[in-house]
């Protein structure tokens, strides 16, 4: 059975209008034309859809019963193709996004500029682990996400993964401190200060391939804190110095504002990578795809701004 949505608009004109002529004319098609279509339909069905004298076209009882279906499939059919264009011109759309610590950090600020030049476009936020990303994106359950680096990737061929972009380590003190008039700041300057640093995995990060004694003296930091804008005010404060990756302009707005300091640290430079994650076997909707545009160039606008402000390294 080879039924066609031109013939299911031939039946449903002809019975409205109940004349072959009548129909052709609103479907400016030809009268042999629409006779045409209807012949089709009634042989691929094996049913008489009309009852047709010299004078009278009426729908047969078969016709009249099919006329409904008919005129649902055409409905839903026009409801797929408005869905289809909305969602293609992005007059709506939904993306679902999953973020891993820093990133979650920088998001809101990103997703709010978005907003301005798609409104109808709805993004939502899922903050988690940066292990928990993977696992959102695996489950179908987000669209993208965003967050380090994860060795996983490269061992599964169900996941791809785009550098979004790569911040240096780097100190913040107080503008009074000895270090902010350094011209660089290495990591061995750091020995005997008191430093205030992050909970969890980003020690493991930071104390690669650093000398012995300044791994030490990070691993037991007197001062470990969850959220990077306690380890900030803390350091506002007086407590120590602390670590930090320059991932958003009001960070560095931040810092300037409240008479601290950022500088970038060096031998070794040290940079952290933060990648989009999608599921290769999965084609991204045209919102999501925009979503993961937009933010690729927020971010190589941002770091263009990094670097004019000498916080990358060169």
């Amino acid at each position: 059975m080879n039924i066609t949505l031109r013939q299911l608009n031939a039946f449903i004109n002809v019975a409205e209008t109940g004349s072959f002529t009548r129909a052709s004319d609103k479907m400016h098609l030809t009268q042999s034309a629409v006779s045409g279509l209807i012949k089709e339909l009634e042989s691929n069905l094996e049913v008489l859809l009309f009852d047709r004298t010299t004078r009278q076209l009426s729908l047969s009882v078969v016709g009249y019963h099919l006329l409904p279906q008919a005129r649902r499939v055409l409905n839903e059919m026009t409801l797929f193709e408005n869905e289809a264009s909305s969602l293609t011109s992005l007059a709506q759309g939904k993306v679902k996004l999953a973020v891993s610590q820093f990133a979650a950090s920088s998001m809101p600020a990103v997703i709010a500029q978005f907003a301005k030049q798609y409104p109808n476009i709805n993004v939502t936020l899922l903050d988690c682990s940066a292990e928990h990303v993977l696992q959102h994106i695996e489950n179908i359950e987000v669209d993208l996400g965003v967050g380090v680096e994860l060795a996983e990737v490269e061992e599964d061929d169900n996941l791809s993964a785009d550098l979004l972009y790569e911040l240096p380590f780097c100190v913040v003190v107080p503008e009074e401190h000895r270090l902010a008039n350094f011209a660089e700041v290495t990591w061995s300057d750091l020995l005997g200060e008191p430093l205030i640093t992050l909970n969890g995995p980003f020690i493991d990060h930071v104390t690669l391939e650093l000398t012995e004694d300044i791994a030490l003296q990070i691993k037991n930091a007197p001062y470990k804190v969850n959220f990077m804008s306690t380890a900030l005010e803390m350091t506002r404060q007086g407590f120590g110095v602390t670590l930090c990756l320059p991932y958003m302009p009001e960070v560095i707005d931040w810092v300037s504002a409240n008479k601290l300091v950022l500088k970038p640290l060096s031998e070794p430079v040290k940079l952290r990578k933060f990648y989009i994650y999608q599921r290769s076997s999965r084609a991204l909707s045209p919102a999501s795809m925009t979503f993961k545009d937009f933010l690729q160039r927020y971010f190589e606008d941002y770091f263009t701004e990094l670097s004019q402000l000498h916080l990358l390294p060169s």
